[in-house]
């Protein structure tokens, strides 16, 4: 573990909250418990506008942990927006993501950390693909059709481009292209830069507590549109120039 005045760490972890005032403890734990064999991380909650208990809660949290830190958006920005500043705010070069609701389980971290530093600089991403998932069966069939859909349009050899839980080269990330819903096109764009993506399956848990704050329906229209938008900019990608030499003064 680290604090704000020690050496950087070897990983941030990232989780976007907004009002997981009954989650933001339980799934602390679980991820102080899942990468206590790592040397140094520290763990960054960015709280998405939330109207409940849930910056009370991480303040609470804090004060015993110097390593954990808080981004706080005034107002709710959206997944997207809050995965962007806890990145921005990040330490380590590399950063790995969860969701907030305890349904993504903190004990694949290392692993992902591992297969990212094993596969080395040209791999980019380490994406999670859930196995076992807890959601309802209709949210099930959605993501199914929606990943199917994605898959087929993208081309990216990824089943699973939802899945929260993600490690990935903190460099890497602040080059894609920023836009709302871009956690869920990660691997597409990771490749568009010339970057390998792993793929590690994860298990799947229930929502601990509350009730899915970033639905599906307030998304379907402009999911579509960001889709057909991810589309257009791998098709217009040119070649990334490789510098052999570089010319001395």
């Amino acid at each position: 573990m680290t604090d704000s005045s020690s050496a950087p760490p070897i990983l941030s972890i990232v989780v976007p909250v907004r009002n997981e005032v009954g989650n933001v403890g339980p799934l602390l734990a679980d991820i102080e418990a899942a990468c206590a064999s790592l040397a140094t991380f520290e763990i960054i909650f960015v709280n998405d506008g939330s109207s409940d208990g849930t910056a009370a809660a991480l303040t609470a949290l804090a004060r015993s942990r110097p390593w954990l830190r808080i981004v706080t958006h005034a107002q709710s920005c959206g997944q997207s927006a809050a995965v962007r500043s806890g990145v921005r705010h990040a330490r380590a070069p590399i950063v790995a993501t969860l969701d907030g609701d305890g349904q993504n389980d903190p004990a694949f971290l290392p692993a992902m950390l591992e297969a990212l530093q094993q596969a080395g600089m040209k791999a980019g991403l380490v994406q999670g693909q859930r196995v076992g998932r807890k959601d309802t069966g209709f949210k099930k069939l959605q993501s199914r059709i929606a990943n199917g859909v994605r898959g087929r349009l993208l081309q990216d050899g990824t089943r699973d481009a939802g899945c929260g839980l993600k490690c990935f080269r903190r460099e890497a990330y602040l080059a894609l292209p920023y836009f709302d819903a871009l956690h869920r096109f990660m691997p597409a764009l990771m490749v568009r830069e010339g970057y390998g993506v792993v793929h590690v399956d994860v298990r799947d848990r229930p929502r601990l507590t509350g009730v899915s704050n970033y639905g599906f329906f307030d998304r379907l229209w402009v999911g579509i549109l960001d889709l057909v938008g991810v589309w257009w900019l791998i098709r217009r990608r040119r070649r990334v120039p490789q510098i052999v030499t570089e010319a001395q003064s």
